[in-house]
């Protein structure tokens, strides 16, 4: 008996990290413990808060900004020595606020078998160690810019991973394993109303500690609620 075509679909789920996986939010982390490293200035410090403000009352900003302030902070560290960095940020920081039902539910999608992505705004060094933490089978993050030589240039290569461009990664990532038509967006996790493009393309949608906004949407749409917080 020859297998179905939807027996040869690769069924995926996608978890958000920041606020959905851990608690708390790691660029704002990396910020502080830069700054508390005394590697971060006080006047770089304060451009990133001011981007948080604008941010947050949705005034003009660019998405970039924020994460080239942050890299900008390891100017003249070689690319090694700054994925170190966040390396050991992610143990020091990050380790502990993971959530268990986060981990029990990548556990659970594996054994259905998922293959499980994580897609982040966060810098691909953080998201690249959070995976395999996770026990994830992949991830896609913020791709930072490399010279020639292989040292970080300080801009942003390509888009941010979020809002809609969350989507597209998975898209991507996903076309370039197993070729377009070939998989399925079965399963998504997230905490943000910026998620709600990537919730809306998947067939099982779960809001995750949502915010306010993504309640509402959460509420509107039919998606379960998950309070990952104990």
């Amino acid at each position: 008996m020859q297998p179905s075509s939807a027996d040869s679909i690769h069924k995926v789920a996608v978890f958000d990290f920041d606020g959905t996986s851990i608690g708390g939010q790691s660029g704002a982390l990396f910020t502080r413990y830069l700054f508390v490293s005394r590697i971060m200035s006080v006047g770089r410090l304060a451009l990133l808060v001011w981007w948080g403000i604008r941010y947050k009352l949705h005034l003009p900003y660019r998405q970039g900004e924020a994460r080239e302030l942050v890299i900008g902070a390891l100017r003249g560290r070689s690319s090694e020595e700054i994925d170190a960095i966040m390396e050991r940020f992610h143990d020091e920081v990050l380790a502990p606020r993971y959530r268990d039902q986060a981990l029990a539910e990548v556990r659970r999608c594996h054994e259905d078998g998922l293959v499980v992505l994580l897609v982040s705004a966060t810098f691909e060094p953080i998201a690249k160690v959070a995976a395999r933490r996770m026990g994830m089978d992949g991830f896609a993050a913020t791709k930072m810019q490399r010279d020639a030589s292989g040292r970080y240039t300080g801009q942003v290569d390509g888009p941010v991973v979020a809002g809609e461009e969350k989507y597209r990664a998975v898209v991507a990532w996903c076309d370039e394993r197993f070729g377009p038509g070939a998989w399925a967006l079965e399963a998504a996790y997230a905490d943000h109303h910026s998620d709600s493009d990537l919730l809306s393309h998947a067939r099982h949608a779960y809001a995750v500690c949502p915010g306010k906004t993504l309640a509402v949407s959460a509420h509107r749409n039919g998606w379960p609620i998950l309070d990952w917080d104990d």
